[in-house]
């Protein structure tokens, strides 16, 4: 990053861009509907950072954003700080079936369909990258035996 950017190394994924385009996604989550921390990764065109979404969602403060919105997979209600409560109860405002932990009936009140998020991801190209070796990488043996190898076997004596 950067230096002066105000983001470390370990916020890469909560950027600016990230974070804006985390939010466009979570304000199109329709009232009464509740879409995953991965989902919401997905349609902001990052798969892969969950839990960079829930930190995008700890840090939000508008209250335009319906955080409330995003749970975690498997229907679980995930986090709202210490206010879980509240979140539960904004979601049964909404007309969810929700439960002490989780909300009922899941599949039927996701955003989008699952069919929808497990499709292609916008801008990752699909099969084989040119250049690219398939398959396991073959990694070369260390330890006394090869010459090279940084690691050395230690060996203890009986005194």
């Amino acid at each position: 990053m950067k230096p002066g950017s105000g983001f470390s190394r370990s916020d890469r994924k909560t950027t600016p861009g990230f974070a804006a385009r985390v939010l466009s996604v979570v304000r199109r989550i329709p009232a009464g509907r509740v879409a995953t921390y991965g989902d919401v990764a997905r349609l902001a065109g990052t798969p892969r950072a969950a839990r960079a979404v829930g930190t995008v969602m700890r840090k939000c403060r508008d209250p335009k954003v319906p955080c409330h919105r995003v749970i975690a997979a498997g229907g679980g209600l995930g986090g709202y700080g210490a206010f879980l409560h509240v979140k539960r109860d904004l979601l049964r405002a909404e007309g969810l079936d929700v439960g002490q932990s989780r909300v009922r009936r899941f599949a039927d009140v996701r955003w989008p369909a699952p069919s929808k998020v497990e499709g292609p991801v916008p801008g990752k190209v699909e099969g084989p990258v040119p250049g690219k070796v398939e398959g396991p990488v073959r990694r070369k043996a260390q330890g006394p035996g090869n010459p090279s190898s940084p690691r050395r076997r230690l060996t203890l004596q009986k005194t």
